[in-house]
């Protein structure tokens, strides 16, 4: 957690960079702070995705549904505290998350498959 937040909070405060202080440090501790908190809860997140979907949207439901919540949570937090650069800010973060959502997501999928093969 405490890596997510230095990582992606010092994302934002780049992100940001362009524009006056305190408004980069705002976004650098919200992103840092947000980012802290997916990465406590996500893995449990995709746990309970997966064991509602079967087939095929058992592989692609599950992290798109994770990145559509995040995305949507991290557009709307960021607005409200009035970070410039949204996109830019949530770009990376969303790209880690996901990415770690999808190949979570795929070994439980495998682990699933493999207890019905045998």
């Amino acid at each position: 957690m405490l890596f997510a937040f230095l990582a992606m909070g010092g994302w934002a405060m780049f992100a940001n960079r362009d524009h006056a202080m305190p408004q980069p440090l705002y976004s650098g501790l919200l992103q840092g702070a947000l980012s802290a908190c997916l990465t406590l809860f996500l893995k449990s997140v995709i746990d309970a995705l997966s064991r509602r979907f079967t087939g095929a949207a058992g592989l692609w439901a599950p992290p798109v549904i994770a990145c559509l919540g995040s995305a949507s949570l991290l557009t709307a937090l960021h607005a409200l505290i009035g970070t410039p650069e949204i996109a830019s800010t949530i770009a990376v973060p969303l790209l880690v998350s996901t990415s770690y959502a999808s190949i979570y997501n795929y070994s439980l999928s495998r682990r699933k498959g493999s207890d019905h093969d045998g």
